[in-house]
């Protein structure tokens, strides 16, 4: 009897946890920016015995505070007022409505209508519209960045999307680094925005401020709402291009400009040891930011006198930098740079000299052999065989001139066949053997003893060339 009861008391329980109630399911709070639209997510249960009753006849309208504000199955505030964008079918109540006015907070709640039996509000179930002049402000995560340079950065910036067919438009800071956006569905049921900027932090970004700026749609123009940060890079010590040594009388001055965060402490080396502020050697040192410093020392022209090498070395918890000055080759390198300009001029000049008296003496040379040809051949033209002063040979020649005319001369000569060698060689013996020219051809020859009056010479009439003999003294 007991195990009766128990098995009808477990069938009924189950009985009623199978059987559905008319229930709808909407998100509490939707924040909307005024003049702009608003989806609200809805699904609803229905009793089972209705469940046939849901077809296509079925439509949905949407109250605001008990006012009408959308029909789906009204054509004139379907197009003006909202979209019903959820299938009704599959228990999908979503939809967008346009133009959300005033400001303030209201009420909405969901009824389902079909051409049967099937007609029910589902106002004990309402979602609160909270509208607002400004847009909602997006989030970032994370909303502090502390880093050490080289470390890659990802950065996320939220921003609630209530109207889905106008997202809001999410911009970074321009040129930071590669972005990738997703919609994604929150707890409250809404959807939300998410933008991801990916980056390798740099000492650049150091005291930059990254921002995310959200812009919104609305009816009437567009509303912006931005979240920004400061980034906290760590970097090691960088020594600035303008550090330098400058003389000012019988001082040098050399200034050590550093950078870095955590901010570097800047050390002296004389002579590789490390100097310190004192009587004898003068620093100072300057800080115009929290990462910049500059260090300056002063050396007289006795300490100067003595340096072989000076050092800069800046340092922090990240890493160091050095840079040396070489304040004694600066002097000595511009004396070495005159010097050697002044030896190059000067070897130029020698070489332009002696190239100009090489060029007169082998002017003057060809000159002179160019007057004792003539006089050769004018005592050699038709004259007797004779013995130089010396007891020498002398070579004598008789020419034949030719009668015609320069331009027949010209014509006989282009036509004639010329050999492999020249025209005309003439050897000329000098003391001791020592000289031996070539005249090249008869039209050279015929230069150089065109002006010698002929001696005793038989003219040739239908001659067209010019004929020298050469005698050997016997």
């Amino acid at each position: 009897m007991a195990a009766a009861l128990t098995l009808l008391l477990i069938g009924s329980l189950l009985q009623g946890a199978q059987s559905k109630e008319f229930q709808a399911f909407l998100p509490q709070t939707i924040e909307v920016l005024t003049g702009s639209c608003v989806t609200i997510p809805c699904s609803f249960e229905i009793k089972d015995k209705f469940k046939s009753e849901l077809d296509d006849t079925c439509g949905a309208k949407w109250f605001k505070d008990k006012t009408l504000v959308f029909n789906s199955k009204d054509p004139q505030t379907l197009l003006k007022n909202g979209e019903l964008t959820g299938n009704l079918r599959k228990k999908d109540c979503t939809t967008t409505l346009n133009n959300i006015q005033p400001a303030g907070s209201y009420r909405y709640f969901f009824r389902v209508e079909c051409d049967n039996y099937l007609k029910y509000d589902f106002s004990a179930k309402t979602a609160l519209l909270s509208v607002k002049d400004d847009p909602p402000r997006p989030t970032l995560t994370p909303s502090a960045l502390k880093v050490e340079e080289g470390a890659s950065v990802s950065l996320r910036c939220s921003a609630p999307a209530p109207c889905l067919s106008h997202p809001p438009n999410v911009t970074w800071t321009k040129g930071l680094g590669d972005i990738v956006e997703t919609l994604q569905k929150n707890k409250k049921k809404t959807k939300v925005l998410t933008s991801v900027v990916t980056f390798t932090a740099s000492h650049k970004h150091h005291g930059e401020t990254i921002s995310c700026k959200a812009s919104y749609h609305k009816q009437d123009g567009s509303a912006e709402s931005a979240v920004s940060l400061k980034a906290d890079v760590s970097y090691a010590p960088q020594i600035v291009p303008s550090s330098d040594c400058i003389r000012a009388g019988d001082q040098l001055n050399c200034s050590c400009g550093t950078l870095g965060n955590p901010p570097p402490t800047v050390r002296w080396y004389v002579n590789g040891s490390p100097v310190n502020h004192s009587n004898k050697l003068s620093m100072s040192s300057e800080c115009p930011n929290d990462t910049t410093r500059w260090s300056i020392i002063t050396l007289n022209k006795q300490q100067e006198a003595g340096l072989s090498s000076l050092l800069c070395r800046s340092m922090n918890s990240v890493g160091s930098a050095t840079q040396q000055f070489g304040v004694n080759s600066k002097s000595p390198d511009k004396v070495t740079l005159a010097v050697s300009i002044s030896v190059v001029v000067a070897l130029l000049l020698l070489v332009c000299a002696l190239l100009f008296v090489n060029r007169a003496q082998k002017t003057h040379h060809d000159h002179g052999e160019g007057q004792e040809l003539p006089n050769t051949a004018e005592g050699a033209i038709g004259g007797p065989e004779k013995t130089s002063e010396e007891g020498e040979d002398v070579v004598y020649s008789t020419v034949n001139q030719k009668t015609s005319s320069r331009k027949k001369r010209a014509k006989a000569l282009e036509e004639s066949p010329q050999p492999d060698g020249s025209y005309l060689e003439e050897e000329m013996c000098a003391a001791g053997g020592m000289l031996r020219g070539f005249v090249s051809n008869a039209l050279e020859m015929e230069g150089l003893y065109g002006n010698v009056e002929p001696r005793k010479v038989k003219r040739e009439k239908q001659s067209e060339y010019a004929q020298v003999k050469f005698k050997e003294k016997r």
